[in-house]
């Protein structure tokens, strides 16, 4: 199954590259940088955790999963217009209830330019009207499989640490976090929180917390100097991905990336 949302860093293309390294056999799957969830809705694994510091995307697939309906009746409503597009930009999400919330992150994000999801440092999302003729805003079959592929996922918003903190020999984790910027203004906020060095040297810790207690650990980012030199002790495989969102079509196109293999 494909994911229904388009979301920067989104790991489709890299399947091919990341599915023979994973565990024939787990117990509990743990992704606590879910993004669109490329990776999860592939293996729709039979017991999982998921997370992500993306509150209104982790409300989206909690309706998802608990209130389709509701979801589906709203977004049926929902005008492919740009002053319509506008005042749900605008709106206060705290103001929304959680189907209002998931309803108006999926209107964004298929309306929206290229399917870009940026806040700025107030948590306001600010990307401009996409003017697609014919955006599937509510795509019945995907939310319907989407949602079923999510009634055996725990969902949460939450510091990765938090997520992880309950991973046991024998799970299986996958670690996706915003990268390690390669160029200065390097794409970061996924939210109104950056992720930042002192978040990627936190990670780094978790990682090498987990594979010491016999956690399987897979962790994707960004091939750079400091990633080499911080995961220099495990398998460090370089692959070619493509990017597919970035508000430039030159910043569109494959560059090389690390996969880390703790196990």
């Amino acid at each position: 199954m494909k994911p229904f949302l388009k979301y920067a860093g989104g790991k489709t293309q890299s399947l091919q590259y990341i599915y023979p390294l994973i565990p024939k056999k787990f117990n509990t799957y743990y992704e606590p940088f879910l993004g669109g969830g490329s990776l999860y809705f592939f293996l729709n694994p039979e017991k999982a955790v998921i997370s992500d510091i993306n509150r209104d995307l982790m409300v989206t697939y909690l309706v998802c999963r608990d209130n389709l309906q509701e979801l589906i009746d709203l977004l049926r409503a929902y005008p492919n217009d740009k002053a319509f597009y506008s005042k749900m930009r605008e709106k206060c999400v705290n103001s929304l209830s959680c189907v209002e919330v998931a309803a108006r992150f999926i209107y964004l994000n298929k309306t929206c330019y290229n399917g870009l999801y940026r806040v700025n440092s107030k948590g306001i999302f600010n990307v401009p009207f996409g003017n697609y003729s014919n955006p599937s805003i509510c795509d019945e079959q995907a939310l319907k499989q989407t949602s079923q592929c999510l009634q055996n996922a725990q969902i949460y918003f939450a510091d990765f640490a938090t997520i992880l903190k309950d991973a046991r020999c024998g799970d299986f984790v996958y670690m996706d976090p915003p990268y390690v910027p390669v160029e200065k203004n390097s794409f970061v906020q996924y939210s109104q929180d950056v992720f930042d060095m002192a978040c990627q040297e936190r990670l780094a810790e978790e990682f090498k917390r987990l594979v010491k207690k016999d956690v399987k650990v897979l962790l994707s980012n960004s091939d750079t100097e400091w990633v080499r030199e911080t995961y220099k002790e495990f398998n460090l495989i370089e692959i070619k991905s493509k990017r597919s969102i970035n508000s430039k079509g030159s910043g569109r196109g494959k560059i090389t990336e690390l996969l880390v293999k703790g196990y």
